[in-house]
Protein backbone atom coordinates (compact mmCIF):
# COMPACT_ATOMS: atom_id res chain seq x y z
CA UNK A 1 0.00 0.00 0.00
CA UNK A 2 1.28 2.96 -0.95
CA UNK A 3 1.10 6.61 1.98
CA UNK A 4 -1.50 8.99 1.08
CA UNK A 5 -0.26 12.09 -0.05
CA UNK A 6 0.68 15.02 2.57
CA UNK A 7 -1.75 17.41 0.54
CA UNK A 8 -4.54 14.92 1.11
CA UNK A 9 -4.54 15.32 4.67
CA UNK A 10 -4.01 19.00 5.19
CA UNK A 11 -7.14 19.21 2.57
CA UNK A 12 -9.39 17.36 4.89
CA UNK A 13 -8.18 19.38 8.23
CA UNK A 14 -10.42 22.45 7.61
CA UNK A 15 -13.55 19.75 6.97
CA UNK A 16 -12.72 18.06 9.77
CA UNK A 17 -12.36 20.91 11.98
CA UNK A 18 -15.39 22.83 10.90
CA UNK A 19 -17.37 19.38 11.50
CA UNK A 20 -15.94 19.51 15.26
CA UNK A 21 -16.68 22.85 15.82
CA UNK A 22 -20.50 22.27 14.20
CA UNK A 23 -21.06 19.68 16.62
CA UNK A 24 -19.51 22.05 19.27
CA UNK A 25 -22.05 24.37 18.86
CA UNK A 26 -25.46 21.88 18.60
CA UNK A 27 -24.11 20.39 22.06
CA UNK A 28 -23.50 24.06 23.13
CA UNK A 29 -26.92 24.99 22.45
CA UNK A 30 -28.48 22.05 23.57
CA UNK A 31 -27.01 22.49 26.95
CA UNK A 32 -28.22 26.06 27.15
CA UNK A 33 -31.95 25.27 26.00
CA UNK A 34 -34.21 25.75 28.80
CA UNK A 35 -36.37 22.64 29.90
CA UNK A 36 -40.23 22.61 29.51
CA UNK A 37 -41.72 22.05 32.44
CA UNK A 38 -45.64 21.46 31.56
CA UNK A 39 -48.77 22.95 33.75
CA UNK A 40 -49.53 20.37 36.14
CA UNK A 41 -53.12 21.94 37.12
CA UNK A 42 -55.85 23.91 35.60
CA UNK A 43 -57.17 27.52 37.14
CA UNK A 44 -60.38 25.97 38.57
CA UNK A 45 -58.26 22.52 39.76
CA UNK A 46 -55.74 25.31 41.84
CA UNK A 47 -59.42 27.41 42.98
CA UNK A 48 -58.07 30.29 41.03
CA UNK A 49 -60.35 32.89 39.52
CA UNK A 50 -59.67 33.27 36.05
CA UNK A 51 -59.59 32.28 31.91
CA UNK A 52 -56.58 30.87 30.02
CA UNK A 53 -55.80 33.14 27.12
CA UNK A 54 -54.07 32.93 24.06
CA UNK A 55 -51.14 35.36 22.91
CA UNK A 56 -50.11 36.24 19.67
CA UNK A 57 -45.59 36.70 19.72
CA UNK A 58 -43.05 37.43 17.49
CA UNK A 59 -42.42 34.62 14.49
CA UNK A 60 -45.86 33.76 13.94
CA UNK A 61 -46.03 31.73 17.61
CA UNK A 62 -48.52 31.82 20.15
CA UNK A 63 -47.90 32.28 23.61
CA UNK A 64 -50.52 30.36 26.46
CA UNK A 65 -51.56 32.93 28.87
CA UNK A 66 -53.67 33.17 32.23
CA UNK A 67 -55.92 36.17 33.03
CA UNK A 68 -56.92 36.52 36.17
CA UNK A 69 -59.40 39.55 36.76
CA UNK A 70 -59.34 41.59 40.07
CA UNK A 71 -61.32 44.92 41.07
CA UNK A 72 -60.28 47.28 38.64
CA UNK A 73 -56.44 48.38 40.87
CA UNK A 74 -54.69 48.08 37.61
CA UNK A 75 -52.69 45.09 35.98
CA UNK A 76 -49.26 43.51 37.20
CA UNK A 77 -47.99 41.36 33.71
CA UNK A 78 -45.83 38.58 34.77
CA UNK A 79 -42.80 37.41 33.69
CA UNK A 80 -41.16 33.47 35.15
CA UNK A 81 -37.60 33.04 35.00
CA UNK A 82 -35.67 30.10 32.43
CA UNK A 83 -36.87 26.74 32.75
CA UNK A 84 -40.44 27.56 34.91
CA UNK A 85 -43.96 28.16 33.74
CA UNK A 86 -46.69 30.65 34.57
CA UNK A 87 -47.90 28.37 37.40
CA UNK A 88 -45.14 29.00 38.82
CA UNK A 89 -45.75 32.20 39.23
CA UNK A 90 -49.47 31.69 40.98
CA UNK A 91 -47.98 32.12 44.35
CA UNK A 92 -47.30 35.50 43.79
CA UNK A 93 -50.30 36.22 41.07
CA UNK A 94 -52.99 35.01 43.69
CA UNK A 95 -52.21 37.80 46.84
CA UNK A 96 -52.28 40.64 44.16
CA UNK A 97 -55.60 39.19 42.50
CA UNK A 98 -57.10 39.18 45.92
CA UNK A 99 -55.85 42.99 46.51
CA UNK A 100 -58.15 43.84 43.60
CA UNK A 101 -55.17 43.80 40.65
CA UNK A 102 -55.67 41.93 37.38
CA UNK A 103 -52.78 38.94 36.80
CA UNK A 104 -51.73 38.55 33.49
CA UNK A 105 -49.46 35.24 33.30
CA UNK A 106 -48.26 33.68 30.17
CA UNK A 107 -45.31 31.07 29.18
CA UNK A 108 -42.64 32.11 27.28
CA UNK A 109 -41.87 30.77 24.18
CA UNK A 110 -40.08 27.07 24.74
CA UNK A 111 -41.89 27.03 28.28
CA UNK A 112 -45.20 25.91 29.64
CA UNK A 113 -47.86 25.58 27.22
CA UNK A 114 -46.20 27.86 24.17
CA UNK A 115 -45.17 27.51 20.75
CA UNK A 116 -41.72 25.88 20.40
CA UNK A 117 -39.31 28.11 18.34
CA UNK A 118 -35.82 27.60 17.62
CA UNK A 119 -33.80 29.08 20.71
CA UNK A 120 -35.33 31.08 23.72
CA UNK A 121 -33.05 34.32 24.67
CA UNK A 122 -33.42 37.39 27.08
CA UNK A 123 -34.14 39.55 24.38
CA UNK A 124 -36.92 36.83 23.02
CA UNK A 125 -38.59 36.41 26.47
CA UNK A 126 -38.74 40.88 26.46
CA UNK A 127 -40.77 40.03 22.80
CA UNK A 128 -43.02 37.87 24.49
CA UNK A 129 -43.21 40.23 27.37
CA UNK A 130 -44.12 43.19 25.19
CA UNK A 131 -46.61 40.70 22.83
CA UNK A 132 -48.59 40.06 26.50
CA UNK A 133 -48.55 44.04 27.37
CA UNK A 134 -49.99 44.42 23.36
CA UNK A 135 -52.92 42.11 24.24
CA UNK A 136 -53.34 43.67 27.05
CA UNK A 137 -53.88 47.37 26.09
CA UNK A 138 -55.69 45.65 23.25
CA UNK A 139 -58.38 44.74 26.19
CA UNK A 140 -61.21 46.99 26.79
CA UNK A 141 -60.59 49.62 29.09
CA UNK A 142 -56.88 49.06 29.55
CA UNK A 143 -55.54 51.09 26.79
CA UNK A 144 -54.19 53.65 29.76
CA UNK A 145 -54.74 51.68 32.70
CA UNK A 146 -51.83 51.36 34.99
CA UNK A 147 -49.79 48.37 34.06
CA UNK A 148 -46.74 47.39 36.49
CA UNK A 149 -44.19 44.55 35.15
CA UNK A 150 -42.85 41.89 37.50
CA UNK A 151 -40.35 39.47 36.68
CA UNK A 152 -38.34 36.53 38.18
CA UNK A 153 -34.54 35.69 37.52
CA UNK A 154 -34.28 35.69 33.56
CA UNK A 155 -37.89 37.43 34.11
CA UNK A 156 -36.55 39.77 36.45
CA UNK A 157 -33.44 40.86 34.10
CA UNK A 158 -36.37 41.09 31.30
CA UNK A 159 -38.97 43.48 32.55
CA UNK A 160 -36.24 45.81 33.06
CA UNK A 161 -34.90 45.40 29.25
CA UNK A 162 -39.11 46.11 28.47
CA UNK A 163 -39.57 48.87 30.36
CA UNK A 164 -36.27 50.29 29.10
CA UNK A 165 -38.23 50.59 25.90
CA UNK A 166 -41.63 52.12 27.04
CA UNK A 167 -43.43 55.06 28.20
CA UNK A 168 -46.09 53.02 29.55
CA UNK A 169 -44.93 51.28 32.12
CA UNK A 170 -46.36 52.52 36.14
CA UNK A 171 -44.01 50.44 37.88
CA UNK A 172 -41.33 47.07 37.67
CA UNK A 173 -40.83 44.91 39.90
CA UNK A 174 -37.66 42.41 39.40
CA UNK A 175 -37.00 39.75 42.13
CA UNK A 176 -33.43 37.55 42.14
CA UNK A 177 -32.52 39.87 38.77
CA UNK A 178 -28.52 39.41 38.16
CA UNK A 179 -26.21 42.52 37.04
CA UNK A 180 -24.51 41.62 33.74
CA UNK A 181 -25.66 38.23 31.75
CA UNK A 182 -21.65 38.05 31.45
CA UNK A 183 -21.49 36.97 34.51
CA UNK A 184 -24.34 34.30 34.72
CA UNK A 185 -22.55 32.79 31.73
CA UNK A 186 -19.45 33.02 33.72
CA UNK A 187 -20.98 31.33 36.70
CA UNK A 188 -22.36 28.69 34.22
CA UNK A 189 -18.82 27.55 32.75
CA UNK A 190 -17.52 27.67 35.82
CA UNK A 191 -19.91 24.81 37.04
CA UNK A 192 -19.22 22.89 34.09
CA UNK A 193 -15.67 23.07 34.71
CA UNK A 194 -14.95 24.81 31.44
CA UNK A 195 -11.96 27.31 31.20
CA UNK A 196 -12.78 30.28 30.54
CA UNK A 197 -9.88 31.30 28.13
CA UNK A 198 -10.21 30.28 25.46
CA UNK A 199 -13.34 28.47 25.39
CA UNK A 200 -15.74 30.53 27.97
CA UNK A 201 -14.64 33.40 25.98
CA UNK A 202 -15.67 32.36 23.15
CA UNK A 203 -18.79 30.46 23.60
CA UNK A 204 -19.79 33.95 25.10
CA UNK A 205 -19.00 35.51 21.89
CA UNK A 206 -21.12 33.01 19.98
CA UNK A 207 -24.33 33.25 22.48
CA UNK A 208 -24.21 36.41 21.42
CA UNK A 209 -23.96 35.96 18.10
CA UNK A 210 -26.83 33.75 18.12
CA UNK A 211 -29.25 35.83 20.32
CA UNK A 212 -28.42 39.23 17.86
CA UNK A 213 -27.43 41.35 21.01
CA UNK A 214 -24.29 41.89 23.25
CA UNK A 215 -24.60 41.37 26.71
CA UNK A 216 -23.79 44.75 27.59
CA UNK A 217 -26.79 46.17 25.50
CA UNK A 218 -28.96 44.08 27.48
CA UNK A 219 -27.96 43.82 30.77
CA UNK A 220 -30.32 45.38 33.80
CA UNK A 221 -27.36 47.30 34.46
CA UNK A 222 -27.46 48.85 31.23
CA UNK A 223 -31.37 49.27 31.45
CA UNK A 224 -32.14 50.13 34.64
CA UNK A 225 -30.96 53.08 34.33
CA UNK A 226 -33.18 53.98 31.55
CA UNK A 227 -36.44 52.89 33.01
CA UNK A 228 -38.73 56.04 33.71
CA UNK A 229 -40.64 54.18 36.35
CA UNK A 230 -40.24 53.53 39.97
CA UNK A 231 -38.96 49.92 40.45
CA UNK A 232 -38.60 47.75 43.79
CA UNK A 233 -35.33 44.98 43.82
CA UNK A 234 -36.08 42.19 45.47
CA UNK A 235 -33.19 39.68 46.45
CA UNK A 236 -32.84 37.06 49.10
CA UNK A 237 -29.56 36.88 51.32
CA UNK A 238 -29.32 33.24 50.81
CA UNK A 239 -29.11 33.24 46.88
CA UNK A 240 -26.39 30.87 45.66
CA UNK A 241 -28.08 30.96 41.76
CA UNK A 242 -27.06 34.94 41.75
CA UNK A 243 -25.26 36.28 44.71
CA UNK A 244 -26.76 39.86 46.58
CA UNK A 245 -23.91 41.50 45.31
CA UNK A 246 -25.66 41.60 42.27
CA UNK A 247 -28.46 43.01 43.37
CA UNK A 248 -25.95 45.62 45.25
CA UNK A 249 -24.31 46.20 42.24
CA UNK A 250 -27.77 46.60 39.97
CA UNK A 251 -29.29 48.79 42.81
CA UNK A 252 -25.78 51.30 42.41
CA UNK A 253 -26.22 51.10 38.89
CA UNK A 254 -29.91 52.88 38.67
CA UNK A 255 -28.62 56.29 37.82
CA UNK A 256 -32.00 58.84 38.15
CA UNK A 257 -33.80 55.72 38.07
CA UNK A 258 -36.60 55.94 41.41
CA UNK A 259 -35.08 52.34 42.43
CA UNK A 260 -35.46 50.63 45.98
CA UNK A 261 -33.81 47.38 46.44
CA UNK A 262 -34.83 45.12 49.56
CA UNK A 263 -32.63 42.34 50.61
CA UNK A 264 -34.54 39.48 52.43
CA UNK A 265 -34.02 36.10 54.04
CA UNK A 266 -33.94 33.33 51.99
CA UNK A 267 -32.67 31.76 48.27
CA UNK A 268 -33.52 32.37 44.80
CA UNK A 269 -36.80 31.76 44.30
CA UNK A 270 -37.97 33.44 48.05
CA UNK A 271 -41.33 31.55 47.66
CA UNK A 272 -41.02 30.50 51.15
CA UNK A 273 -40.24 34.38 52.40
CA UNK A 274 -42.13 36.51 49.80
CA UNK A 275 -45.30 35.89 51.86
CA UNK A 276 -43.91 38.11 54.48
CA UNK A 277 -43.19 41.01 52.12
CA UNK A 278 -46.39 40.83 50.10
CA UNK A 279 -47.66 44.10 52.48
CA UNK A 280 -45.16 46.35 51.47
CA UNK A 281 -44.61 44.99 47.91
CA UNK A 282 -48.97 45.75 47.53
CA UNK A 283 -47.70 49.26 49.08
CA UNK A 284 -45.11 49.85 46.52
CA UNK A 285 -48.24 49.10 44.05
CA UNK A 286 -50.78 51.30 45.42
CA UNK A 287 -48.19 53.94 45.60
CA UNK A 288 -47.49 53.81 42.37
CA UNK A 289 -51.32 52.98 41.21
CA UNK A 290 -52.65 56.35 42.61
CA UNK A 291 -49.05 58.04 41.19
CA UNK A 292 -50.56 57.18 37.85
CA UNK A 293 -54.36 57.17 37.78
CA UNK A 294 -55.38 60.61 36.62
CA UNK A 295 -57.28 62.55 39.19
CA UNK A 296 -60.63 64.67 38.22
CA UNK A 297 -60.57 68.21 37.52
Amino acid sequence: MTAEPAWLWWGLLPAGLALLLHLFHRRLRVSLAAPRVPIACSLDEHGVAGEKVTIPTRRGRRLAGWWLPGQGRGTVVITHGWGANRELMLPLARPLQAAGWNVLLFDARNHGESDADSFSSMPRFAEDTEAALAWLRARPGMADAPVALLGHSVGAAVVLLAASRRDDIAAVVSLSAFAHPDGMMRRWLAGKRLPFVPLGWYVLRYVEHVIGHRFDTIAPVTTLPRVRCPVLLVHGRDDTVIPPSDAERLHASRGNTPAELRLLPGDHDLSRHIDAEMPELLAFLERIRVEATPQPS
